[in-house]
């Protein structure tokens, strides 16, 4: 396989011979320098004088003495002209972090016009409506006139909208903006890359010595052109100063209908560029080598078949230390670590050498998350108002705690958390953080001024460094990361500190903190490798002007080859054609051009797209390979990776009940143990979880969350009540609504209360509640109000008896036809007397139901009519009936959500029979003799379920009905 750069090599020594070593060589990008000087290398077989080797943009910026400006003085130079203009127009200016998204796109704009070389006082000019347009475009094409009046058509019509009449003002402002701009920038012996492509092209230069240096400047594996370099290259061609080197196939570049020769052909055609090579060479028609297509199932799946894909290359790479003709190209660069974490560093204990062409980028690293969590941090501090305590929200405390780079012992997080569980910390007083010292010190200092933000998070990286290096814990990439992430935080200091001192103004918070995220885009550091030999892993950019024999692509997908999205612009899509500034379809034909040319010369091709459909993924295999499939040569095959996951069903899952769990169990039967309304509910709706928890004891893990948990949101409730309450039963008179209302009064110092005791027991302080508490106890409130309306309704009743926890001894026949007895235990929030009938009343804050099927329903574990509150609130009934030998007592539900429309009665539907035959399906309230049928129902489904609970051949499983299954919090250890 000839490369084309090999070609480049042969062909340069043969024309310009000696005079090479005073050529200046030009590439898109710096990697095929070194290739080609390995192509000459080889060809001289001896030391020789080399050519002076470029980029276009290194080599364009020696044509001017001024220096090219940094993003942060190009946006503060872009601000100040802004502000100025909106002054003159007798308008307020735009703060800064408002103006931050409009100058990102403002500059990447103006760089546009200039390397296109764009009139931009014709562009921008003003345009109303059609009949401004038809007096001053008279110099447009028809078809340019055409796109002009089908975009400014919506401006014309209503005589502008606000918004209309805002976007026509900006574009007024445009010309004069970037006038002003540039002025700004050379006034500080600085310019704009692009300007300096437009100068050039103008004869502006201000160093037009910088050709003279070189015999020949050539061009090697240019494609897309801006106008700008267009105008440079076809002038120095007609001064015989340039040569160009075209990679080509007639395949794509004789058909107008193929988009990857679009440039080619504008180059060869229209600027009339002599390409030094042959342009009617055929490849990709001619080119029988294998290829193979890899539809996998995932996305990070792709990477994972790398190993079969690879097996014979990875032969050839560890036996010559000079093999490096095998490229994996991520058309996703996402694809990049699962890539790095399946290619084998050895083979037979002979090292797989790896170049990545890619730089570990800063926002993937623990660095990054370190800043990020910085800033969330100190964004939301500074939203404390100055007369309340600074409190930090303990989920960003425990994200701090966790993090790598922070290097906390276990020992000490654990101390941390438990903390956290115990107290239920939803906000951590700072105070508490800062005794902690060290880097608790460094990371929760308050920056209040936005303007020494740059420093505390400067601060903050060298006390972690300092740490890494002391610890002798940093890691090479770490350190790296390290270095440059503080150079450009040292940098964009002394940007805002310059720019501080000319206004005199402090920044604003967010656009700070805007300002360091944006400046680590750039950061990153080279990834281990030698570019001539190895395994290559290249982005598709990286591979312009490369050859290789065997090349892997991964993501092959529409949508990412070529990519769907295009940069945000104010110039609208109409316009920008009008003048033939970059639309869509160029990007394509780029991506296009680049992936053919890569593989035109390839003697092996490997394609891998994933073919599973979401919100992120087509799919579908890119276009481009379909072509390929369809018009080339090529030998294709298929190959399609299945992924069949043995994976056991939830319901198969169960846990046998051995002689050890059987002994466990009997403490049921022998008294030791008591079965309460919440275990045997548990059973029933998924018994593998009463294992877990009653059998086991495998404890829930503890958390703190923002919001306070159901069940202790609900102690708080019941407990108020218990209080409320209990205080009016003392003296034994019935309970009015006279008495509740003024009991009423004490409810808010009855809640915090509850609330200091289950929150805080040993706080002797005055607590400082925290918002979301707060927000807690109103809930807390307005339920209490619920159910005291409710009371006040059937006002007068005693209350007999509050949180009364009672037992009783229930008998039942296990599988062996033997009768055991087992104790059951209620806790009972409330009994009442209203009206002679005794009442049991639960309290739920929760989503229960009032209506059911059945009772036999109610009780069934794999059905999906299950009704926990009602078989528990039968449960206190049944027991509380049997200790104090009172019959006909009511069960009644207070669901606090639903009391106000349904009561507190259960209710089940009924077929009636009529007179005549005839029936119909009521709704019936569980009370009267229904209840009393209800009753023994349920000791029927109980006596059941506990033959089934004690059967030594019954496994402990889990339900099939995954509305009970979901909210096991033993899901993991089913899974495991």
């Amino acid at each position: 396989m000839k490369t084309f750069l090999g070609e480049v090599a042969e062909d340069l020594i043969q024309k310009l011979g000696a005079d090479l070593q005073d050529c200046a060589i030009i590439f898109n990008n710096k990697r095929p320098a070194k290739y080609l000087a390995k192509e000459l290398a080889q060809i001289y077989q001896k030391p020789f004088w080399s050519p002076t080797f470029f980029t276009i943009q290194e080599f364009i910026a020696t044509s001017s003495n001024l220096n090219v400006a940094d993003f942060y003085t190009q946006f503060f130079t872009l601000y100040t002209s802004y502000n100025d203009l909106l002054k003159k127009e007798g308008l307020d200016k735009i703060e800064m972090d408002t103006f931050f998204p409009i100058a990102q796109t403002l500059l990447s704009d103006f760089a546009q016009l200039d390397l296109d070389h764009i009139e931009v006082d014709r562009l921008f000019k003003e345009l109303e409506d059609i009949a401004e347009l038809d007096q001053q475009f008279d110099f447009l094409t028809e078809e340019q006139h055409a796109f002009l009046t089908k975009f400014w058509k919506s401006y014309s019509e209503g005589k502008h909208k606000k918004q209309q009449e805002n976007f026509i003002r900006m574009w007024r402002r445009m010309p004069l903006l970037y006038h002003r701009f540039h002025a700004g920038l050379k006034a500080q012996g600085l310019s704009s890359n692009a300007l300096l492509y437009r100068l050039l092209a103008d004869k502006k230069e201000d160093n037009p010595a910088f050709l003279s240096t070189y015999k020949k400047i050539v061009f090697v594996g240019f494609n897309a052109l801006s106008q700008s370099e267009a105008i440079l290259f076809k002038r120095w061609q007609l001064e015989e100063r340039a040569m160009f080197y075209f990679d080509t196939d007639a395949y794509y570049l004789n058909d107008p209908l193929q988009e990857a020769g679009l440039f080619l052909r504008r180059n060869i055609d229209l600027y009339q560029l002599k390409n030094e090579l042959d342009n009617q060479r055929i490849f990709l028609k001619d080119n029988h080598a294998e290829a193979t297509v890899f539809q996998v199932q995932g996305q990070q799946t792709q990477s994972k078949i790398l190993n079969e894909i690879l097996e014979e290359d990875y032969q050839q790479i560890a036996n010559s230390e000079t093999y490096g003709d095998t490229v994996i190209v991520l058309a996703d660069e996402n694809l990049l670590f699962s890539t790095l974490q399946t290619i084998p560093t050895t083979l037979a204990d002979k090292q797989i050498p790896v170049n990545i062409s890619m730089g570990f980028n800063y926002q993937t690293s623990s660095l990054f998350g370190l800043a990020d969590l910085w800033l969330t941090y100190q964004k939301r501090i500074n939203k404390t108002k100055g007369d309340e305590e600074y409190m930090v929200p303990h989920h960003l405390v425990e994200l701090f705690i966790t993090h790598p780079l922070v290097n906390l012992t276990e020992q000490k997080r654990s101390s941390i958390r438990s903390i956290f569980v115990q107290e239920q910390l939803f906000q951590v007083p700072l105070d508490r953080l800062l005794r902690q010292k060290g880097i608790f010190e460094v990371f929760f200092a308050v920056e209040k001024n936005p303007n020494f933000l740059v420093r505390g998070l400067s601060n903050l990286f060298e006390f972690v460094l300092h740490e890494q290096l002391r610890s002798k814990s940093l890691k090479k990439i770490d350190a790296e990361l390290f270095d440059k992430a503080l150079q450009e935080m040292n940098r964009l200091q002394d940007t805002l500190i310059s720019y501080g001192n000319e206004t005199k103004k402090p920044f604003n918070f967010s656009f700070v903190s805007t300002l360091i995220q944006k400046s680590f885009e750039a950061v990153s550091v080279p990834l281990s490798g030698d570019p001539m030999n190895g395994l290559q892993v290249l982005g598709l950019l990286e591979t312009r002007n490369l050859n290789f024999k065997h090349v892997v692509f991964l993501g092959m997908n529409d949508g990412v080859l070529p990519k769907s999205s295009t940069a945000n612009s104010f110039i609208p899509d109409s316009i920008r054609r009008v003048y033939g500034l970059p639309v869509i379809e160029n990007q394509d034909a780029i991506s296009a051009y680049i992936f053919y040319r890569l593989i035109q010369r390839a003697e092996k091709m490997s394609f891998v797209y994933n073919n599973i459909t979401d919100e992120r993924n087509s799919g579908e295999p890119s276009r481009f390979l379909k072509q390929l499939i369809y018009e080339s040569a090529l030998q294709f095959s298929f190959a399609s990776q299945e992924i069949n996951l043995q994976l056991e069903s939830h319901s198969e899952v169960s846990i046998p009940k051995t002689p050890e769990i059987l002994a466990k169990l009997n403490d049921y039967l022998t008294g030791k143990r008591k079965l309460s309304a919440t275990a045997l509910t548990t059973y029933i709706a998924n018994p593998i979880d009463f294992f877990y928890r009653y059998i086991a004891k495998v404890e829930e893990a503890e958390e703190i969350t923002e919001v306070v948990e159901a069940n202790r949101l609900g102690t708080i409730l019941h407990n108020s009540l218990e209080d409320f309450y209990r205080e009016l039963m003392a003296d034994d008179q019935p309970i009015t609504r006279e008495r509740i209302e003024q009991q009423e009064a004490k409810v808010d110092f009855l809640i915090q209360d509850n609330f200091r005791k289950e929150f805080y027991p040993n706080e002797t302080k005055p607590i400082q509640y925290s918002g979301m508490q707060k927000v807690i106890m109103a809930i807390v409130k307005e339920y209490i109000h619920v159910i005291l309306k409710q009371d006040k309704g059937t006002t007068p009743f005693r209350v007999k008896d509050l949180e009364a926890v009672l037992t009783t001894s229930f008998p039942f026949e296990d599988s062996h036809g033997k009768t055991q007895f087992i104790t059951l235990e209620g806790r009972i929030d409330r009994v009442d007397e209203l009206q002679d009938a005794i009442r049991i009343v639960d309290y739920k804050t929760g989503s229960d139901d009032l209506t059911y099927a059945t009772l036999e329903d109610a009780f069934e574990t794999n059905g999906k009519k299950l009704n926990k509150a009602l078989i528990q609130t039968l449960f206190y009934t049944y027991v509380f009936e049997q200790a104090t030998r009172i019959k006909n007592v009511e069960p009644h539900l207070y669901i606090i959500r639903k009391m106000t429309k349904e009561g507190s009665l259960f209710r089940t539907r009924r077929r009636i029979e009529l007179e005549g035959g005839k029936s119909k399906v009521s709704s019936l309230e569980l009370s009267g003799e229904l209840l009393t049928e209800e009753k023994e129902i349920f000791q029927q489904e109980l006596k059941l379920k506990l033959k089934e609970l004690f059967d030594p051949a019954i496994p402990f499983y889990v339900s099939t009905e995954d509305g009970n299954y979901s909210y096991s919090p033993y899901k993991t250890l089913m899974v495991n």
